[in-house]
């Protein structure tokens, strides 16, 4: 839980404010350990809840904040993903005023699809991004538009999120969970609240010195997702899906559903957890669904 993760944490100075870009889910579970540590937090929404103090940015009407919004920012998350065209939108938009707050510290969240298909082998930082996947290659370009923008980035290469309210638990419960069987297949994946964590330690790492450009942010255990399947029906007490081959299974798939399935591999956190020390909270799938489950209930009560 947040709890477990703000006793983990070490806030930032008092002087820090951190700026997020995109108020989806991983942003969102970010701003709220900030903002539980003391840290002031601006976030951007393309439509605002009229009573939030979100700012609004919407890269394709060009609505954006203003240098004055952004005044004192010292620290940036950006959450946003490419446009379909390519380009990163934050970055055509926002680069130049970014540039004029001087951050010390930027952090775009990207994806370990950029490794492409590895056929099931461990993957790390220092071996070549192949993507295979058009969205892949985009969030590839991204990255490298990032790191080469004169801003002091880092990339977190993130693979499956998930978390309370967004995990297979849900599609349990909602009958759309699908137990398909594929030799040797494993997706890695990690808990929303490891991800805001791991960002937050980062730049803590970054202020003594240690900011390689490229972190992989996924926990210990790739696996198959009929395991997982598995795990979840036991602490829901309800019935599995019938099991499907893969071979049949493909066959009513969506395009993205397929090409989600078409690359596997191991994706490894040692520079993370070893060479930069963090300690994750969820290390496995079986701790991060008993805590989903756990703050499942407590929202629903």
């Amino acid at each position: 839980m947040l709890s477990r993760l703000v006793n983990q944490a070490h806030p930032l100075g008092p002087g820090a404010k951190v700026l997020v870009l995109g108020g989806g889910y991983s942003g969102r579970c970010f701003a709220r350990l900030l903002n539980t540590l003391g840290t002031t937090v601006i976030s951007t929404r393309r439509h605002p809840e009229p009573d939030s103090s979100d700012l609004a940015f919407d890269s394709t009407t060009g609505v954006q904040p203003s240098f004055s919004d952004l005044e004192g920012v010292s620290h940036v998350l950006c959450t946003i993903p490419p446009s379909l065209e390519g380009g990163d939108p934050t970055l055509e938009c926002l680069g130049p005023l970014l540039k004029n707050i001087s951050p010390v510290w930027v952090g775009y969240l990207s994806t370990t699809g950029v490794y492409g298909d590895c056929q099931g082998q461990w993957v790390s930082e220092t071996d070549p991004a192949s993507p295979g996947q058009d969205r892949s290659r985009r969030r590839l370009e991204c990255e490298q538009a990032w790191l080469n923008s004169g801003l002091p980035v880092q990339i977190l290469r993130l693979p499956g999120i998930y978390g309370p309210g967004r995990s297979v638990l849900d599609g349990l419960r909602s009958g759309r969970a699908r137990r398909i069987n594929k030799q040797h297949q494993v997706f890695c994946r990690i808990h929303v609240e490891d991800i805001a964590g791991a960002c937050l330690h980062l730049i803590h790492k970054a202020a003594s010195g240690h900011a390689p450009p490229i972190v992989n942010v996924t926990d210990d255990e790739p696996t198959p997702s009929a395991e997982l399947l598995e795990f979840a029906a036991e602490l829901l007490g309800c019935n599995l899906p019938a099991e499907e081959s893969f071979a049949n299974a493909s066959q009513t798939m969506s395009a993205m559903g397929q090409s989600f399935w078409s690359e596997n591999r191991r994706v490894s956190n040692r520079l993370l957890c070893k060479e930069l020390g963090y300690t994750l909270l969820h290390p496995n799938y079986r701790i991060g669904l008993q805590d989903c489950l756990k703050q499942d209930l407590h929202q629903n009560v």
